[in-house]
């Protein structure tokens, strides 16, 4: 090698350098956007050091998504100014980005813990448990509401959860009042929720008083979750104690994990107190 051309790296000593293909260097050459320091009369390419900076740039911007195009307008029109402008707009970008990325690892988190659990559980088990309060958000009443008033109630508490970055891995629960369980459940609702791992800031949470709780778990179709709710009722009476205001109910395992109605487990929390 030419010793002037010592202190250079050739396309694929650049390339190896930095962990891309030599397809990649061409590719940037051809379109204009990252060029060798160095052509000499053969064609043979050579990279400085002191390109190694701008390269990492490059891949940077080309990993948080900024396609190619934006990036040769960026650097044909480069100056300190709108190299500021454009990495304070980018950080907000990649802040965003791995605020995102956190809330998506606490669901997976989330949905791990549920899932064992539900796999370690003993679901003929009828428990009572001193349970601390929770905040949840509730949907409009979906009580006695047409199919197509459900529907709308359904897709707001959906759209609002979304906006709001407010689901956590939790499945989306449904509660129903005492009336209605002792008139034998129908799937006569009075709300649905999202649970909140504190109240978030978000306007009027509804709160799950603590206190004293009935937990039954319901394995299979939820639609003959009645069943269940009989078991139930018959476990109450003989423990002398008298429902709530309302049951929650939740998925542990659903169509996340399992496939087919069968083998869903649901696991029901009844607010009690003890008879006078």
């Amino acid at each position: 090698m030419n010793e002037y051309l010592n202190k250079y790296f050739t396309t694929g000593e650049f390339a190896k350098l930095c962990n891309v293909k030599k397809q990649t260097l061409f590719h940037y050459d051809a379109i204009g956007i990252f060029s060798p320091e160095l052509k000499d009369d053969k064609g043979y390419r050579y990279y400085s050091y002191q390109q190694f900076d701008i390269f990492n740039v490059i891949t940077s911007l080309k990993e948080i998504n900024m396609p190619l195009k934006e990036i040769k307008d960026y650097l044909d029109n480069r100056t300190p100014n709108t190299l500021v402008e454009l990495f304070e707009n980018k950080i907000i970008q990649v802040d965003n980005e791995i605020e995102n990325l956190k809330r998506i690892r606490k669901l997976m988190k989330t949905k791990i813990a549920i899932t064992e659990k539900a796999c370690s559980i003993d679901y003929h088990n009828i428990s009572l448990e001193f349970l601390d309060e929770e905040y949840l958000i509730l949907s409009k009443s979906i009580e006695n509401k047409s199919h197509q008033d459900y529907s709308r109630i359904v897709s707001e508490h959906m759209n609002y959860c979304n906006l709001n970055h407010l689901n956590s891995g939790h499945s989306i629960g449904a509660m129903i009042s005492k009336d209605n369980i002792l008139k034998g459940v129908d799937e006569n609702y009075s709300y649905l929720y999202t649970r909140l791992d504190t109240s978030n800031n978000v306007p009027f949470p509804f709160t799950k008083p603590k206190g004293l709780y009935c937990i039954a778990y319901h394995r299979g179709d939820y639609r003959l979750i009645n069943k269940t709710y009989k078991i139930i009722l018959n476990f109450l009476k003989d423990s002398n104690l008298n429902i709530g205001r309302y049951s929650y109910e939740e998925f542990l395992l659903d169509e996340t994990s399992v496939k087919g109605y069968d083998k869903y487990i649901t696991q029901i929390l009844i607010e009690v107190q003890k008879n006078n």
